[in-house]
Formats: C-alpha cells, sequence, structure tokens
C-alpha cells in the first residue's frame, strides 16, 4: 500500500476548524426530493472549508433516492436490480446537480465509487488511496458514494455511515462530519419526553445506556443514529475527530461552532 499522508495530532472540538483533511458524509433524505435544494448550502459550506486550504472529501448518498422519480417510483425499491437501476440514473443527476453548484466556486468534483470488496481487498484499497491522494493534491474534491450497481447484498457497505468511517481512515482524515437531519445525538429518540443532548462522546464510550432509533425521519436512507454512533466508534478509535449533527448546520460545523456531538479521537 501505498505511504499515504501522517496524521500529525487528532483534534479537539475547539480545533474543529482548523482541521487539515476533512470527510463530509450527507445521507439521502439531507440532499434528494423536497430537500434537492439543500444541496447549494452545503456546497457553499465545502467550498469555504477548500477555500481555507482544507482537503475535503464528500460521501454523498443519495444516488436510489435521487434516480426513484426518473424510474417512476413512489417508494424506495427493495430488491436489487431495481435499486441499481435507481442508483444508475440517480448517480449521475446527483454529480451534475453537485458539479452544478461548486461551478460557482470553481472547484471540480471527482467521482470515486466503492464497493465494501473494495476496501477489503488490499489491492484494491491501495489503489482507491492512491487515487484519492491525488485527487486531493490536485485540489480535486472527492464525491464518494457506493457502487451500488456492482454491489451484491454480500458485499455492500449497508449504510454510506461505515464507508464514511472507513474512507476517513483510508485518508487519515482529522474529522468525519456525519449529517442527518437531527442537530446532535441525543439519549433516546429527540421526539420523545426526557431526551438529552449527548455533547462530547470520551474515548472508550460506548454510550450503552442511548437508545436509538435506526432510521432517518424521511424514510429514504438507510442509516439512522445507531448506525452513525457505530461509524463514529469506528473512525474516532482510528485517530479521526468525529462530529454528528445537521446537514442544515453544515457550515456552522465546519467553522468550529459548539454543535452536534463530539467523538474525541484516540489518542487525543
Amino acid at each position: 500500500m501505498t505511504a499515504g499522508r501522517t496524521r500529525e495530532h487528532t483534534l479537539t472540538r475547539e480545533q474543529i476548524a482548523t482541521a487539515g483533511r476533512i470527510v463530509v458524509k450527507v445521507g439521502s433524505s439531507s440532499i434528494s426530493g423536497e430537500n434537492a435544494g439543500q444541496i447549494g448550502p452545503l456546497v457553499t459550506a465545502l467550498a469555504d472549508a477548500h477555500a481555507r486550504g482544507a482537503e475535503v472529501i464528500l460521501v454523498s448518498s443519495g444516488a436510489i433516492a435521487t434516480g426513484m422519480p426518473y424510474l417512476q417510483l413512489d417508494a424506495r425499491p427493495t430488491d436489487l436490480a431495481t435499486q441499481q437501476a435507481a442508483a444508475a440514473v440517480g448517480q449521475n443527476v446527483l454529480i451534475y446537480r453537485y458539479q452544478d453548484s461548486l461551478d460557482r466556486y470553481n472547484i471540480v468534483a471527482g467521482q470515486v465509487l466503492l464497493t465494501a470488496g473494495d476496501l477489503e481487498n488490499p489491492s484494491h484499497r491501495s489503489n482507491a488511496q492512491r487515487a484519492m491522494e491525488r485527487l486531493l493534491g490536485l485540489r480535486i474534491l472527492p464525491i464518494v458514494n457506493e457502487n451500488d450497481t456492482v454491489a451484491t447484498q454480500e458485499i455492500r457497505f449497508g449504510d454510506n455511515d461505515r464507508l464514511a468511517a472507513l474512507v476517513s481512515i483510508l485518508v487519515k482524515a482529522d474529522l468525519l462530519v456525519l449529517l442527518s437531519d437531527v442537530d446532535a445525538l441525543y439519549t433516546k429518540p429527540p421526539q420523545q419526553p426526557g431526551a438529552v443532548k449527548i455533547v462530547d462522546v470520551p474515548v472508550g464510550d460506548l454510550l450503552a445506556d442511548v437508545t436509538f432509533g435506526d432510521i432517518g425521519a424521511a424514510g429514504v436512507g438507510t442509516g439512522g443514529a445507531a448506525t452513525k454512533v457505530s461509524a463514529a466508534r469506528l473512525a474516532a478509535d482510528a485517530g479521526t475527530a468525529v462530529l454528528v449533527t445537521s446537514a442544515v448546520l453544515v457550515s456552522e460545523a465546519l467553522a468550529g461552532h459548539p454543535i452536534g456531538t463530539f467523538f474525541e479521537p484516540a489518542g487525543a
């Protein structure tokens, strides 16, 4: 494998605005359907970080959800073949929407499609790492998604939160930002009485006493709070600081405002 990047130090919450390499993950419900207009503000936040010199990678769900209207589908398909067809159409539209928005900032996107098998196979993993490093070195903004058109049930990531965590480990990111439709993690679903916001999660805290739901409010994604905790723990244990917050707060998140739930990275 190529040597890649050496992380100089782990990040504290107060240092978020100084992160040199950032992975941002956005879910289907935040950038598709009636929320397709959120792509503009998301891109603005990424462009602001890019302008200050940060290397930014976007892990974006939404290919299947974006493709559904073009296949006259009213609900997310349950069979793999139709999911693959919707993803093939939706990925094309999604990347166009991102690039159209990035054009305002003279930033070029690079599409990177991965399967779980790619990151488990040493040769494929090395190739993915080398390509990502080169894209970042050229100041291209990689947009990563699961390669739904070739993925099978057995080798799927299952949700892009895990994919984002694995990408952040692959590139030794300083910061991983997991975006959803909720402003932070709570001790129980936030609409329930007695739910308390979780502000900071120390190294090793498994949040064992916390109750999480399993799906986003819009019903078009595959991940919920539980998958975000699992992904955040994976990345944080590998030395990447993690912030979990809502997509509408992405600008504040990357600017280092005291929002969301912060997972302290190992080695801090």
